[in-house]
């Protein structure tokens, strides 16, 4: 092994007893070497500290000046907006983004944050519904800083900019109940850390607050697009809902559609509440009520937080929370008014 505190690949692939090429492909994330050998590589990895590119980084002078961004899903404008927010602090820091669409695939995922590793960033933003065991690993065996947008960390081990998700579900439950006994929760997948345990409780919270009973019948999952969220309208209408929280603004959309194919008038017969405050929110007619965040700072703080980690700058707050409110389309308010 070498005499200095170096660990090369070389001496990943002696004591892994594999070649420099399946090191490298383990690294990278290539699918194409086999799993033991894989768990071998990662084994021998751990054991030695080595991290890929540390010869590159310590003989550089120079930084990369590239921050990697992984975005679930490219078309979503929840997660353009964001990175929008990113590119232009990362521009006024003179930072470069790489961008990476992990199609809201977990194996890709991770293959697109070892690229990011690979390509020697000298930080990643990361934006996902959730937070896989597999990408924990990725992110704890490297020394690349990570700061997640709009993506919650239940183990708060990463440092993090969002809302408060729940309370501001509370909030909506509290407007629903005012005129709505049967508020449906309509979400993406509930394995989603953001769905099932944060948006859900503070679902549970508002409604308790209420005095309103939770029902599992009045609980909905689907993939964040409009075309499930315009399928589920009959099913939540089924459900004995005259309300509903929605968390994704393409899905409520479909819901909305939905609804008025069926017959329903929103929001006459129907209430809906959606999340994000996209630009869908206004698309639509008549406009859907949506939960407001400050999307475009999320992404702003977050990228402010990589350059303090980046620049050894201390953190006075590892998990930040910025304000949200409530957006509530005028003709929307004027019906209500007008059926009150």
């Amino acid at each position: 092994m070498n005499t200095d505190d170096t660990i090369t690949i070389y001496d990943v692939a002696r004591e892994a007893g594999v070649s420099m090429a399946t090191v490298s492909r383990v690294v990278n994330g290539n699918k194409n070497v086999k799993e033991n050998t894989r768990k071998k590589v990662l084994e021998v990895i751990d054991r030695l500290d080595y991290r890929p590119n540390a010869v590159a980084r310590g003989l550089a002078s120079k930084k990369t000046t590239t921050v990697g961004v992984v975005i679930p899903n490219i078309a979503n404008s929840y997660f353009s907006i964001l990175a929008k927010g990113i590119d232009d602090i990362a521009a006024m820091y003179k930072y470069n983004i790489v961008l990476a669409s992990s199609d809201e695939d977990d194996d890709k995922e991770v293959n697109v944050v070892n690229t990011l590793f690979a390509k020697q960033v000298d930080g990643i933003i990361f934006m996902g519904h959730h937070l896989t065991e597999k990408i924990r690993a990725e992110f704890s065996r490297s020394r690349t800083p990570v700061v997640l947008a709009g993506t919650v960390d239940l183990e708060h081990q990463l440092p993090s900019v969002n809302i408060d998700y729940k309370a501001a579900v509370v909030d909506v439950v509290d407007i629903l109940a005012k005129s709505n006994k049967e508020i449906a929760f309509v979400s993406g997948p509930l394995i989603d850390d953001i769905n099932g345990k944060v948006r859900l409780a503070g679902y549970k919270e508002g409604l308790e607050k209420n005095g309103l009973s939770f029902k599992e019948g009045l609980i909905f999952e689907a993939n964040y697009n409009y075309k499930e969220g315009f399928e589920l309208a009959q099913r939540v209408i089924n459900s004995g809902a005259t309300a509903a929280f929605v968390a994704e603004d393409e899905l409520a959309a479909g819901l909305l559609n939905g609804l008025f194919e069926a017959g329903k008038k929103v929001p006459e017969d129907f209430e809906i509440i959606t999340s994000n405050d996209s630009p869908i929110t206004s698309y639509t007619h008549p406009n859907l009520s949506s939960i407001s965040q400050p999307v475009y700072d999320l992404g702003a703080v977050s990228m402010r937080m990589l350059t303090k980690i980046m620049n050894k700058e201390e953190l006075e707050e590892k998990e930040i929370l910025l304000n949200h409110g409530l957006i509530t389309p005028v003709s929307y308010t004027h019906l209500r008014a007008h059926e009150t």
